[in-house]
């Protein structure tokens, strides 16, 4: 008898859970109640890298002196840029469509619930109800943006990060709260827009959760471009003014701006999915999982942001390729568990940061020997020819077998090169893997191999 899965939620976990189940021989129903691909991966995601290529555009073509050219002062059109977020949307919505369709998932438009363990209804967005039974069923119903009590969002002044793909007007002054990985974006992308912007930092360093040596150099990129850092300032409050915003701290400080953008956190979309009724655990709104990504109910899984696991997309889909393979069976022998140790991450800021496996820090409060490289991209040729010197390559290994653990990239296409040593990381290859491996001439990995060795 054919395999049932039902899928609530179309995002990366879902779209992937979808399309492998199928292609395996089960008999897919894919429901999605926004758009396909996933409203965090669609609505933030995808436009915010968009806006941050066009602000890297702009930030390039002001330092073109440095190239060999004429300086140019370009301006930034949002309506043209509001065209090409929605033309990028389309062309990734229907893509995705055309995938599903072609491994004959069925895709419902409207919202999933649990009515009991095997029993999912959807209530499409015409309002009919339809009643589905599954064999498995998959959970994978993102996040949105976190709001405190005491920010009173308007989507004018005061917005979330969905209000600004891009914004109704260019902030002449932007107060972003929060510097995590969404923040520090954002305040690359509006400064790059010509925007004034200011930073809370609840902390003492922007991206307390990464090595500090790579937040120290964003921190000094920031301050360069006069980005207005203030510390240790944990917002508490937001105030619409006659012609803009004020910001309040814990500390008293208070901020003023034309606009305030929150980026705190993301809240899993659990409620309303009827997990109580049915037994399924959650802990703070997230399912609880196994390495398999099983609820406490073993036919129902949960994958992506809901799962509580990292909010990746490359995450997700991993997530959902392993649920598809399980439920049908391919998992019976031991094999390898999705590793989110040795996830590779990004941060999409000028420089670009990314990271990979075992952390310096984090090595060193485990008290655990290590060798830690670093080499500058200022030894780079390809680095001079791109007029930007900017960053490191920083390597982690074990001291005794030289296998490499881990890794952080601050630089040019350090999203890109990450992968070298996210696949050295996942692959355990050692640092002779890289200095011996025959790389080309002039590039930026190069200085892989030179902080391998």
């Amino acid at each position: 008898m054919t395999t049932r899965i039902v899928i609530i939620g179309g995002g990366p976990a879902g779209h992937s859970a979808a399309t492998y189940g199928a292609r395996l021989g089960a008999d897919v129903v894919l429901i999605e109640r926004d758009v396909l691909g996933g409203a965090a991966h669609i609505w933030d995601c995808i436009p915010s890298k968009a806006m941050i290529a066009t602000g890297g555009a702009l930030s390039f073509l002001a330092r073109s002196e440095g190239m060999g050219l004429e300086t140019v002062s370009p301006h930034i059109d949002l309506d043209n840029l509001r065209e090409r977020l929605a033309g990028i949307e389309a062309k990734l919505t229907t893509s995705t469509t055309r995938v599903l369709e072609g491994q004959n998932v069925r895709i419902v438009n409207g919202t999933g619930k649990l009515v009991g363990p095997h029993t999912v209804v959807a209530v499409t967005d015409d309002g009919e109800e339809e009643t589905f039974e599954a064999d498995y069923i998959v959970l994978s119903t993102g996040s949105r943006p976190r709001i405190p009590d005491w920010a009173q969002v308007d989507g004018d002044r005061i917005l979330t990060t969905r209000d600004a793909y891009p914004p109704r007007v260019l902030p002449e002054h932007l107060v972003v709260v929060g510097s995590g990985v969404t923040g520090v974006e954002f305040v690359h992308m509006f400064r790059s827009f010509g925007s004034e912007v200011s930073l809370l930092v609840s902390r003492q360093q922007v991206l307390p959760a990464k090595d500090p040596e790579v937040a120290a150099a964003l921190e000094s990129d920031f301050i360069r471009r006069g980005v207005n850092l203030l510390k240790g300032a944990r917002g508490t409050g937001i105030e619409r003014t006659e012609n803009g915003v004020k910001v309040f701290a814990e500390d008293g400080r208070v901020t003023e701006g034309t606009h305030a953008l929150l980026a705190i956190g993301s809240i899993p979309n659990s409620e309303g999915l009827g997990l109580e009724d049915v037994g399924v655990e959650t802990e703070w709104g997230y399912v609880k999982v196994d390495h398999h990504c099983r609820s406490s109910l073993p036919h129902i899984y949960a994958a992506g942001d809901v799962s509580g696991k990292l909010p990746l997309s490359s995450v997700a889909s991993m997530q959902g390729r392993k649920i598809a393979e399980h439920a049908m069976g391919m998992h019976d022998l031991p094999h390898r568990h999705l590793d989110y140790d040795k996830a590779a991450s990004a941060i999409f800021t000028e420089p670009e940061i990314a990271d990979v496996g075992l952390a310096e820090a984090d090595a060193f409060a485990e008290g655990r020997k290590i060798r830690v490289t670093k080499v500058p991209f200022s030894v780079s040729a390809k680095a001079l020819i791109n007029d930007d010197p900017r960053g490191f390559v920083k390597i982690v290994s074990d001291p005794s077998t030289g296998v490499i653990l881990g890794g952080s990239i601050v630089g040019r296409h350090a999203a890109e090169l990450i992968a070298v040593l996210a696949v050295a990381v996942t692959a355990s290859l050692t640092v002779n893997d890289i200095v011996e491996s025959l790389l080309v001439h002039p590039t930026l990995a190069e200085v892989l191999a030179e902080a391998a060795e």
